[in-house]
C-alpha cells in the first residue's frame, strides 16, 4: 500500500491521539454499549460526508440503523446502506459482504454494526473471528477505511486474539462519569511516547493521563476479563448471583472462592474471612490469569487495604492511591513446569541429595521457557491494559509474607518500564515473569527454604503485577517518595523514644533503596513518635549520613536506573520540592565564611517540611497501629507518596507482612562498677534486638588494615571461610565483629558476605572507620534486617568516633588465633589469620548487656 494519506475520524481528540487514519485501516472499537459505538460512529460519518467520501453502511443488527439514511441523503453525501440477514448463516452472510466490498472497489468508507451481535445469530465466537479475518484483509487489501465494535468482555480472549491480529487498530473506548476516554491497544505502524496511555476526549482535544493515581482511579472502576469460562470462571460466575442475597446465603460460595484463591488454614486465611466480601473475592477473581492461589503477597496488600478501609473509610477514600493490581495465580507456574519438560528435575530438586543440584538446571529451563498460548493471551490482555504506564512484576509464592516467614528479598522483583511497541512490552514482561519464576531455585532463597525448616514444602510462585506509583518527571518516572514502615520501633537512638509507635525507612524516589541494603548511601529513619528528629547527625554532617542516589525509570532509555540526587534538580515534580529537600545551611554557612557567597549550595534529602508540617507521619502512624492491632502482631509494610500541587498526599499501599521482632525482653541487670576500658565494647544505642544478656563464646573479628590491603577475589575469599566458620560454630555463642558493612555487595566497604555466612551467629557487630571510608548501615527496615530478626540474631553498630562509644580491639586480638584450628580438614585453599582473628572465650565468662530505655550496651 503505497498511500499515506491522512484521513480524520471526526474527532480531533483521537486523531491527535493515533496519529489519524490511513487508508486501508480496519478500526476496531471495544465499546460497553450501543450508545459509545453510535458516538464515533456519528462523527465518523459526518465528517466522511464533509469530506466527499464513499460512504457503506452494512446493518444486521437487531436494532435501529446506526446512521439515518435520508438526513445523508439529502446533505448530499454519497451513501449506501446494505441491510443484511446475518441469519442466513456464516457462510452466505460473508459472501453477500464480499461481494458488496468488491463491487463498491477502492477507497470507499465503511461502518458495520457491532460484530458482537453476529453471536445472536451463530452462536459462536469462533464464527464471529472467521467473518473477521476474512473480511479485514480484503477491506485493507482495496484501501477501504473500517469501522466495526466489539462489546467488551463478550468475547473469549481467542477470538479477540485472532482479530486483534489482522486488524490495524484496536481502540478501546470508555464512558465514565459523562466523559468519553480513548485508550489504544494496537495501532498500526504509528507510535508515539504516549500513545498507548489513557486520553480523554475533549471538545477541543485530549488529555493524556500520566499520573499513577489517576490511571489507578480510572481503570480500577472497570471489570477486565481475561479469559474464558472454565470450571474456574464458573465457580466465580456462579457466584455472582448471591451478592444481593443474606450473609448466611453467601457463606457457602463465599468459602469456596476464598478457598480457590487463597486458601484453607493460615492465620492470613483466618483474617481474610474475616474482612473480604463476596464481591471482594468476585473481583479478585476477574483480574487473575490463570487458575490457583494468588499467594502470599497479593494477600497481604489486599488484606491489609481492606483493613484500613473498614476501620477508617474517611481517611481511606481521602488519602490513599487506588490499586488496579493483577495476579498471575500459581497453577501457572506449575503449568509453566511442565509445559518445558521441568517436571522431573523439579521431583529431583525435591530430593536431599538434589535438592542444589538439580534446582541449577531447573533455573535455566525456567529462564528460557515458553508459556501456553491462552496464558500468553490473557498477559497481552492485561499489558493493554496497562498501556505504556511502567509495571513491576512481584513474586507472591504460596509461603511468602506469612507469619513467621518473610521471605524478604529471598525471590526477584523486576521492573517494566514498558515503553516501546506492543510487541516489545510483551517479550520484556516475559521475560520478567521468567526471571521472577527462576529466582525461586536461587541458591539464596534454596538456603533460606532449608534454613527455616521449609526444603519440603511446596513452594507454588504467584506473581503480583502492579502499577508503578509515580508520575512522569521529565523523562524519568518516579513517586515522590517511598519506604518501609514497621509497628515496632527496636532499633532506636534515645531514651525517650517510644518503640510503639513505629518507625519509617523513607526516601526519595523508588522504594528499592529503602528496602534494599544501599551501599554508600542512607536513606532517613523516622522515629513516628518523634518524627522531625533526625538519629543519624551524631555521627557526622547531615549531607554525608543522607541519600545521594535516587532510583527511577528513565522512560526515554526505557530501563530502571540510578541517577545523583543532583539530576532531579529542575524536574518538574509537581509539588512543592522543599517537602523532600532542603538546602545544605552547613555548606551555605561555609560558602559564606570563606568568601564564597555566590557558589550553588545545593540540597539535601531530608523531609524536613514533610516530617515537621504534614499530618504524613500521623498518617503512617496510624495505618502501622490499625494493622498491627488488626494482624494482633506487628507488621512490615512498604508504600508510596504522590503529592499534587497544594501538598495533598496519597499513600499506596503496596504490602503488607507480619514482621516477627523480638520485645524488649525483661530488665536487664548490668554488672556494677565496670570500667569501659575493661570491657571489649560498649556505646550508647545503635543496636537492635531489645534487652539481652547474651554469653559469648567466641569473636570472629576481622581487622581493617590487613582486609583493605587484599585483592578483590581475597576479599571474597574472606566471605567464604566466614561462611565456614558460621557453619562450624552453629550454636555455640559466637560473635562477628567486621568493618564497615556485613552483606554489602561493595567489598571496599565491608565483607561481602551472604546473609546465609553469618545466619547462625549469636549476635553482628559493625564497626565505623571513618577514616578508611568503611561505616555501618543503620538498616533497619531493610530486607538485610528482616533476616537478621527472623534469625534472631542481635546486632550493634560502634561508631568509633562517637564519645559514648568504645572499642578494644586490642583486647581481641591478645588473645590466641584459633582460626587455623577451626578450619584444618576443610576445603579452603588458602587461609588468612593475620586478617581474620578467632577467640575462644569459654573459659572468660564474656556476655554483652543491653538496655533499650537507657540505651546502654557493653560487653565485658
Amino acid at each position: 500500500m503505497e498511500s499515506m494519506e491522512q484521513i480524520s475520524t471526526g474527532l480531533k481528540g483521537a486523531d491527535e491521539v493515533i496519529d489519524t487514519l490511513r487508508p486501508g485501516d480496519n478500526i476496531i472499537w471495544q465499546v460497553d454499549s450501543f450508545e459509545a459505538y453510535s458516538f464515533v460512529v456519528e462523527r465518523f460519518v459526518q465528517q466522511a460526508a464533509a469530506d466527499h467520501r464513499r460512504l457503506v453502511y452494512i446493518h444486521f443488527g437487531c436494532h435501529a440503523p446506526l446512521i439515518d439514511k435520508e438526513a445523508l441523503l439529502e446533505k448530499g453525501a454519497d451513501f449506501e446502506m446494505f441491510t443484511l440477514d446475518a441469519g442466513m448463516g456464516f457462510e452466505s452472510f460473508t459472501s453477500s459482504v464480499y461481494q458488496i466490498i468488491t463491487a463498491e472497489g477502492k477507497n470507499a468508507f465503511y461502518v458495520f454494526d457491532c460484530l458482537s451481535e453476529l453471536q445472536e445469530f451463530w452462536c459462536s465466537d469462533l464464527m464471529t473471528g472467521n467473518f473477521f479475518q476474512v473480511t479485514c484483509p480484503y477491506l485493507f487489501e482495496r484501501d477501504a477505511v473500517t469501522y466495526f465494535a466489539l462489546y467488551r468482555n463478550a468475547h473469549t480472549q481467542d477470538t479477540i486474539a485472532r482479530i486483534r491480529e489482522v486488524t490495524q487498530l484496536l481502540l478501546n473506548l470508555y464512558y465514565i462519569d459523562s466523559r468519553y476516554y480513548l485508550h489504544p491497544l494496537k495501532v498500526w505502524k504509528r507510535y508515539s511516547p504516549v500513545m498507548f496511555l489513557p486520553h480523554l476526549l475533549t471538545e477541543g482535544g485530549s488529555e493524556c493521563i500520566t499520573d499513577s493515581a489517576s490511571s489507578a482511579e480510572l481503570f480500577s472502576r472497570l471489570q477486565i476479563h481475561t479469559k474464558k469460562l472454565d470450571y474456574w470462571d464458573l465457580s466465580f460466575e456462579e457466584a455472582k448471583p448471591y451478592l444481593s442475597a443474606s450473609l448466611a446465603e453467601q457463606a457457602y460460595v463465599k468459602e469456596n472462592l476464598q478457598n480457590l484463591l487463597i486458601g484453607k488454614r493460615s492465620r492470613i486465611a483466618a483474617l481474610s474471612r474475616e474482612f473480604f466480601t463476596l464481591e471482594d473475592l468476585i473481583q479478585i477473581g476477574g483480574r487473575e490469569i490463570g487458575t490457583g492461589y494468588i499467594g502470599g503477597k497479593s494477600v497481604g496488600m489486599l488484606l491489609a487495604r481492606k483493613i484500613l478501609e473498614t476501620k477508617n473509610p474517611d481517611f481511606y477514600k481521602e488519602h490513599m492511591e487506588r490499586h488496579d493490581s493483577y495476579y498471575i495465580g500459581s497453577d501457572v507456574f506449575y503449568t509453566y513446569i511442565v509445559q518445558n519438560g521441568g517436571w522431573r528435575l523439579r521431583m529431583q530438586q525435591k530430593t536431599g541429595e538434589g535438592y542444589f543440584t538439580a534446582a541449577a538446571e531447573l533455573r535455566e529451563i525456567l529462564l528460557s521457557g515458553h508459556f501456553p498460548t491462552t496464558i500468553k493471551e490473557q498477559i497481552m490482555v492485561m499489558l493493554e491494559y496497562f498501556g505504556q504506564s511502567p509495571i513491576i512484576v512481584r513474586s507472591s509464592s504460596l509461603l511468602e509474607d506469612n507469619f513467621g516467614n518473610a521471605f524478604a528479598g529471598k525471590y526477584d522483583s523486576f521492573f517494566c518500564p514498558n515503553q516501546g511497541t506492543p510487541e516489545e512490552r510483551y517479550d520484556a514482561f516475559l521475560d520478567a515473569v521468567r526471571k521472577v519464576y527462576a529466582s525461586t531455585m536461587s541458591r539464596e532463597a534454596l538456603e533460606y527454604r532449608q534454613n527455616r525448616g521449609l526444603a519440603d514444602k511446596d513452594e507454588q510462585m504467584a506473581l503480583l503485577v502492579q502499577r508503578v506509583s509515580g508520575d512522569y518527571h521529565g523523562k524519568y518516572f518516579f513517586p515522590h517518595c517511598a519506604g518501609v514502615g514497621n509497628s515496632s520501633n527496636l532499633f532506636v537512638w534515645d531514651k525517650n523514644t517510644d518503640p510503639s509507635k513505629g518507625m519509617l525507612r523513607l526516601v526519595f524516589g523508588m522504594g528499592t533503596r529503602a528496602v534494599d541494603r544501599v551501599n554508600s548511601d542512607y536513606p532517613r529513619i523516622v522515629a513516628l513518635d518523634k518524627p522531625e528528629r533526625p538519629p543519624l547527625l551524631a555521627y557526622g554532617d547531615e549531607r554525608k549520613f543522607s541519600q545521594h542516589y535516587v532510583d527511577v525509570i528513565n522512560l526515554e532509555e526505557n530501563e530502571f536506573q540510578t541517577i545523583p540526587i543532583e539530576s532531579v534538580r529542575g524536574l518538574p515534580l509537581k509539588t512543592n520540592v522543599r517537602l523532600f529537600m532542603e538546602p545544605d545551611f552547613e555548606l551555605a554557612r561555609h560558602f559564606r565564611e570563606t568568601g564564597h557567597r555566590n557558589r550553588n549550595v545545593p540540597d539535601i534529602v531530608s523531609f524536613t517540611r514533610l516530617l515537621r508540617h504534614t499530618d504524613f507521619p500521623k498518617a503512617l502512624e496510624n495505618i502501622l497501629a490499625i494493622l498491627s492491632h488488626t494482624y494482633d502482631y506487628p507488621v512490615d509494610i512498604e508504600f508510596t507518596c504522590n503529592f499534587n500541587k497544594e501538598e495533598h498526599y496519597r499513600i499506596n499501599l503496596l504490602q503488607c507482612r507480619p514482621l516477627q521482632t523480638k520485645g524488649l525482653g525483661r530488665k536487664i541487670d548490668f554488672p556494677e562498677n565496670v570500667d569501659r576500658e575493661q570491657a571489649y565494647f560498649s556505646s550508647k544505642g545503635n543496636f537492635m534486638g531489645g534487652n539481652v544478656r547474651l554469653p559469648v563464646h567466641y569473636f570472629i573479628f576481622v581487622r581493617i588494615k590487613p582486609y583493605l590491603k587484599l585483592t578483590e577475589p581475597q576479599k571474597y575469599a574472606i566471605a567464604n571461610q566466614i561462611g565456614t566458620l558460621n557453619h562450624i560454630l552453629k550454636d555455640r555463642h559466637a560473635v562477628l565483629i567486621g568493618p564497615g558493612r556485613w552483606g554489602t555487595t561493595t567489598p571496599a566497604l565491608g565483607v561481602p558476605v551472604r546473609f546465609t555466612d553469618l545466619c547462625n551467629m549469636n549476635a553482628i557487630c559493625e564497626v565505623s572507620y571513618e577514616k578508611l571510608g568503611l561505616m555501618p548501615d543503620l538498616s533497619y527496615g531493610s530486607h538485610f534486617f528482616q533476616d537478621i530478626v527472623e534469625s534472631n540474631i542481635f546486632y550493634i553498630a560502634l561508631f568509633q568516633n562517637e564519645r559514648d562509644v568504645y572499642f578494644n580491639e586490642e583486647k581481641i586480638l591478645r588473645q590466641p588465633n584459633h582460626l587455623e584450628t577451626l578450619l584444618a580438614g576443610s576445603s579452603e585453599e588458602e587461609l588468612y589469620p593475620d586478617v581474620i582473628h578467632v577467640t575462644d572465650m569459654r573459659d572468660e565468662n564474656i556476655e554483652i548487656y543491653s538496655d533499650i530505655v537507657t540505651q546502654r550496651l557493653i560487653c565485658t
